[in-house]
């Protein structure tokens, strides 16, 4: 099943619209539904009180039940919904297993409408819990053959089979659970093992066992192979009496019947949860990383103004010191100079005019300057 509610919500949409519109409106609409499901809504402006609504939905196969067509107890589920409200046509419309006349007139005003919508909107979910409903009612009336309990395939999705073996007092109901993916074969696994822990608890003493196997179970032995291979295992549960009694036959009819759907929701918000939290991590990684690049750089920038700031005190220390010995030097130079200038011979000058001076030659040869 698609979903876990009973009625359709774009059939109960459609109709709603029908049933409360001011003026009479012309339908004539074909609705398509996850599992091959087909409705056919017409409604003509002429007579605005009549509504046919055809249905055409894969039946549950094999076993005790019709491989076409309806039983009669399904049949009289579905007068059950409501009967001052839809009748049955007869013959079906032509493709469809089911056509039913709805007298909008008959319909109580009021917050009743609603509820009596929702009940037709439901009419897939009758049809295809009858089926299952009819089986587990005769759970204490079957009976063995040479002491073997052959297991009914029972085929609502193609892709979806299940089976159901009758045993004495109980019937088991098992589930080949296939994936396309093995992150979800992984995140189903734990699933089925958490789900036979708590299970198996005091607190969900009342609820039918539960158990999962990596391998068929031994009540499959001689089933086709190609039914048996599967990656997610096979999961069984033990339908005694007590549970198919009054209004608990509803309840776990529509348990198991939308158990496949349940684990692929389960699943899906499951691997979504993940991925959720891991984009989060990762968010919050980078967030840490971006900060701390931040606070690098800004200590390397710190670091290089400190560094830069101390190069120019040096440097300012150097050109201040080698100005510093400049200076020095300079007054130095004028101090033995001073000291030069102080010390003075008598005489001293007429003697190096005299004696040390050099003397001047003269040639008579004269040079020629080589080019």
């Amino acid at each position: 099943m698609a979903s876990f509610d009973r009625a359709s919500p774009a059939l109960k949409e459609i109709l709603l619209r029908i049933y409360s519109a001011e003026k009479p409106i012309e339908v004539d609409h074909h609705l398509y539904e996850f599992g091959s499901v087909e409705y056919h809504i017409k409604s003509s402006a002429s007579d605005p009180q009549l509504t046919y609504l055809s249905i055409s939905t894969p039946l549950l196969t094999q076993g005790v039940l019709l491989s076409y067509g309806l039983s009669p107890y399904t049949i009289q589920m579905v007068r059950e919904i409501s009967s001052d409200v839809l009748e049955i046509v007869e013959p079906a419309k032509e493709g469809y297993q089911l056509t039913l006349r709805l007298d909008f007139s008959k319909i109580p005003r009021g917050k009743d409408s609603l509820k009596v919508v929702t009940e037709v909107s439901s009419i897939q979910a009758v049809i295809l819990s009858s089926q299952l409903k009819e089986m587990l009612q005769n759970v204490n009336s079957w009976d063995t053959s040479q002491g073997m309990y052959k297991p009914i395939k029972l085929v609502y999705h193609p892709r979806e089979p299940f089976y159901v073996i009758r045993q004495p007092k109980k019937i088991v109901a098992v589930f080949p659970m296939r994936f396309k993916e093995y992150s979800d074969v992984i995140i189903a696994t734990s699933f089925f093992q958490e789900l036979m822990e708590v299970g198996s608890s005091e607190k969900w003493a009342k609820a039918p066992p539960c158990s999962w196997s990596p391998i068929p179970p031994p009540e499959l032995r001689g089933e086709p192979f190609e039914d048996l291979s599967t990656n997610g295992g096979f999961v069984s549960f033990d339908i005694s009496s007590r549970h198919v009694e009054g209004k608990r036959l509803d309840k776990t009819v529509w348990s198991l019947l939308n158990f496949y759907a349940y684990v692929k929701h389960h699943v899906k918000c499951t691997r979504g949860f993940i991925q959720r939290r891991m984009r989060r991590r990762l968010e919050s990684l980078v967030e840490v990383l971006q900060n701390s690049s931040l606070k690098e750089d800004g200590h390397i920038k710190k670091v290089q103004e400190t560094a830069g700031w101390r190069y120019m005190k040096k440097l300012v220390r150097l050109s201040s010191k080698s100005k510093i010995l400049k200076r020095r030097c300079r007054d130095f130079a004028r101090k033995i100079k001073r000291i030069r200038f102080r010390i003075k011979i008598h005489g001293f000058g007429h003697f190096r005019r005299r004696w040390l001076t050099m003397p001047k030659f003269s040639s008579s040869m004269g040079y020629t300057k080589l080019e």
